[in-house]
């Protein structure tokens, strides 16, 4: 069965497993039977996949060296997903998680390379990305492979230790790895991801044009803190309008207006969404999301909230879950877990009809900016959106 349904059918819907025990740090020595009890609870709540994070450093501890044992792990998690009805979704290059960064030594100070362009790198990459496909391609319920986790953060001139790459070269990354992945594993579900800054900085060498071509489907990662927050004055029920505008931007920037869209990130963070409100925002901000027929899979961030023993994490990490680090389902569990019941039921929510076209400057990488938060094609976008008709993103612009 393929990974995404028809457009026709209803959204598949899962989460990023987080280790309950010990968060990723789980995989240095990995418990099945601790991972099938998170299996376990997340089927509970009518979730259907997951999302997995081994990590790169314990996959390839040398540039030349893929550890068979890592390898092995990340086949019996898989399998104790299979065991719970679960399908599996596999990031290879990790990476980056919550604030961390998980980069192999052999790519860091005194042998420090870049991740994009460095082709010692790339070929190590590529050696790791199909030894996972070769591992897992023969297992039911195991769907294909995203690249990493946000590795366009690394390409960004705002991240602490910057990788740069033209958008060329990013273009060629991608195209290398995935093929790679596509050659190995000829019917997975093969995807690259991204941060949504990509959608709005001008400069970043992570184009739209790329986001929305690469890989089996364009992964959108839903954030409504930070700056989204600000420019939204906090008004929750606003964000809970985000992911369906990246939706809109994606649809935007694609040449297929009916190319699938993978969700695969969206997550209720503290305190930007208030603990009274998170259930509403939760079950609005979905159900606004897959009045899009292009949503496919709705992938949420994350299962288990993390531990408060574990030290350093940004606040918000603590309390993203559906379920809390004592295994008790939360709030917007249930809350999304009656959405799901109610979805499979009744099908998708109807979008209403938009009430007019929102004409961007063109669709050319330097185009971006006019759409980040703040500036006058998000604000324009969501006023109609609070006004109950969302309108359509256009140009008038051959590209």
């Amino acid at each position: 069965m393929a990974f995404l349904p028809d457009p026709s059918a209803a959204p598949r819907f899962g989460v990023n497993w987080t280790p309950r025990r010990r968060w990723f740090h789980a995989w240095q020595h990995l418990d099945v039977a601790e991972a099938e009890e998170d299996f376990a609870a997340i089927a509970a709540l009518g979730l259907d996949h997951v999302r997995i994070f081994p990590l790169w450093h314990l996959l390839q501890p040398n540039r030349t060296v893929i550890d068979e044992r890592s390898v092995a792990d990340v086949v019996a998690v898989v399998r104790a997903a299979a065991r719970q009805g679960l399908d599996v979704c596999v990031d290879v290059l990790q990476g980056h998680l919550s604030s961390y960064e998980f980069l192999p030594s052999w790519i860091l100070t005194w042998h420090r390379r870049n991740i994009f362009t460095d082709p010692d790198v790339v070929a190590a990459e590529r050696d790791l990305v199909r030894a996972l496909a070769r591992a897992l391609r023969d297992e039911p319920n195991a769907v294909g492979l995203t690249l990493g986790n946000e590795l366009n953060q690394f390409a960004d001139r705002s991240h602490p230790d910057p990788m740069p790459a033209t958008p060329e070269e990013i273009s060629a990354w991608c195209a290398d790895l995935l093929g790679a992945a596509r050659a190995a594993w000829p019917e997975g579900h093969h995807v690259q991801c991204s941060d949504d800054k990509s959608w709005y900085l001008d400069e970043h060498p992570f184009e739209p044009s790329l986001i929305t071509t690469v890989g089996d489907s364009t992964t959108i990662h839903s954030w409504a803190f930070g700056w989204v927050a600000a420019a939204l004055d906090s008004d929750v029920r606003a964000m809970s309008h985000f992911a369906e505008y990246l939706v809109a931007l994606a649809t935007f920037w694609s040449d297929d207006p009916n190319r699938p869209i993978w969700l695969q990130e969206v997550g209720a963070p503290r305190p930007f969404v208030p603990e009274e409100q998170a259930s509403t925002f939760a079950v609005e901000t979905v159900r606004n999301a897959i009045r899009r027929p292009q949503v496919r899979a709705v992938t949420w961030w994350c299962s288990h909230d993390v531990s408060p023993d574990l030290a350093d994490y940004p606040s918000l990490e603590y309390s993203l879950g559906l379920i809390d680090s004592a295994g008790r389902v939360k709030a917007e569990g249930r809350a999304i877990a009656d959405l799901i019941a109610q979805v499979g039921e009744a099908g998708r929510p109807e979008a209403p009809p938009p009430q007019h076209d929102l004409v961007l400057p063109g669709r050319r990488p330097a185009d971006r900016g006019a759409t980040a938060p703040g500036q006058q094609i998000f604000t324009r976008w969501f006023e109609a959106a609070r006004a109950g008709a969302p309108p359509r993103l256009v140009t008038a612009v051959t590209p």
